[in-house]
């Protein structure tokens, strides 16, 4: 039997029949960076991408659904980066925090402003609110993993970790703008304050070359 054309197929359904659930995801991602989770909505959502508002219930249950969806996807996006980042090879303190760092530069590893309008939410829901103080424990918990690492003790391990995480954690809530030669230049001074030590020249070239940044030359 022919099936219907006001009905998709299962083939449809799993290929994106009138959109499909990373674009609903994203269209909300959107929404909630821009305007908020009250923004997060079925029927706003399918007019700003000119979907039919049925084709948002082949891909989600209902709005809670996709509310769900948004943070474990903030929650695998933002804090696994951090755990990759602070798990990742390095043979000094230095340059691991280097690697850290990495994370705070680059939007595609790491989206500031999915966190801040999470965190934004968080003081709308008690859910949410749990859910991004677990978040907060994993990550300085990685952190403070990373410092034990290079032999330092617990306590000097969490209070540096917490000096790491809530500096970052301050740029985001304060929507901090710097360009990236600010930012880049304050690198070394950032590093040695975390850890006691600066980067070496090598470390710090492997880090500029990971961003794609080039340094001003020397005067």
């Amino acid at each position: 039997m022919k099936a219907s054309p006001e009905f998709p197929t299962e083939t449809e359904k799993t290929t994106g029949w009138r959109g499909s659930r990373d674009v609903w995801l994203e269209a909300a991602r959107k929404a909630l960076i821009a305007s908020g989770v009250d923004s997060v909505k079925v029927q706003p959502l399918a007019s700003a991408l000119s979907i039919a508002r049925t084709s948002f219930y082949w891909f989600f249950k209902d709005r809670n659904a996709l509310l769900e969806a948004l943070l474990d996807e903030w929650e695998t996006k933002n804090t696994g980066a951090f755990v990759d980042a602070c798990a990742a090879y390095a043979e000094t303190i230095s340059e691991a925090i280097l690697n850290l760092i990495v994370v705070f530069h680059d939007d595609s590893v790491f989206e500031p402003q999915l966190d801040f309008a999470i965190r934004g939410w968080a003081h709308q829901s008690d859910a949410v609110a749990t859910r991004v103080n677990l978040a907060d424990e994993t990550r300085l918990g990685a952190i403070r993993a990373m410092f034990a690492r290079f032999g330092f003790e617990p306590s000097e391990a969490d209070v540096r970790a917490r000096t790491v995480y809530l500096t970052q954690i301050g740029y985001i809530s304060m929507q901090v703008q710097e360009d990236q030669a600010t930012r880049m230049a304050r690198v070394a001074a950032y590093v040695k304050t975390f850890c006691g030590q600066f980067p070496t020249e090598n470390e710090l070239a492997r880090f500029h070359a990971r961003l794609k940044f080039q340094p001003l030359p020397s005067p």
